[in-house]
């Protein structure tokens, strides 16, 4: 075998491997500067923010421009899938300005025809309204009610905004940084009323006894 063969043979194992890897990450190498590009000439300075992330840009929006900026990032740039959506609370995130949005809510979309892959954020304060994205991707409807059980964050025009993973009579957002790890409430059932039932939590001090080893204590 040659050298110019062997180094042919390394070149296309190389772009072998580059196609793969972007197959199982998802991104093209190049980072999508047309969309980003393109979000900036729409919408101005509602664009607050865009860099490269780990493995797509990242881009964060203002609250107000989620549902339009959502159409136009599906109809002009073939982010045909929203594969998740999710809260994030920054309370106690290390350097978070004061001034800043409690929470983040953060859309990771999909280009199947193009392989890409966006992430957009917007910030929100407590009891502001996110307008929901359910109009442009239905797999919104179920993300954006568990980050409402979880976080608090309420979506406006959502069609069905009830508790997806708590029971329905649960007080609280477990996913709050501010929230007890031991929560507030119980839940039993009561065999006289046949029904869950809630009473305040009850936690008694543990005793920690010392562990032994087998045969270590039998002399």
């Amino acid at each position: 075998m040659t050298d110019a063969t062997l180094h042919d043979e390394k070149s296309h194992d190389a772009k072998l491997q580059a196609a793969k890897l972007q197959d199982d990450i998802g991104v093209s190498a190049d980072v999508d500067n047309n969309a980003i590009a393109g979000l900036r000439q729409r919408f101005g300075e509602q664009v607050l923010e865009s860099h490269d992330g780990l493995d797509c840009p990242v881009v964060t929006l203002a609250r107000e421009c989620i549902v339009e900026a959502s159409h136009y990032l599906k109809n002009e740039h073939q982010f045909e899938q929203m594969v998740d959506l999710c809260g994030v609370d920054m309370l106690e995130m290390p350097d978070w300005p004061a001034h800043a949005p409690r929470f983040e809510v953060v859309y990771n979309l999909l280009s199947i025809s193009a392989n890409k892959r966006m992430r957009v954020k917007i910030g929100v304060d407590d009891r502001q309204l996110v307008d929901s994205v359910t109009e442009v991707w239905s797999t919104a409807n179920w993300f954006e009610r568990e980050a409402f059980d979880m976080y608090g964050i309420i979506f406006n025009h959502h069609p069905d905004l009830r508790r997806l993973l708590t029971d329905y009579g649960f007080e609280g957002h477990p996913l709050r940084k501010d929230f007890p790890l031991t929560g507030r409430v119980e839940v039993f059932f009561d065999e006289a009323q046949w029904r869950c039932v809630y009473r305040p939590n009850k936690l008694e001090n543990r005793v920690l006894i010392e562990r032994t080893w087998p045969g270590v204590d039998r002399g």
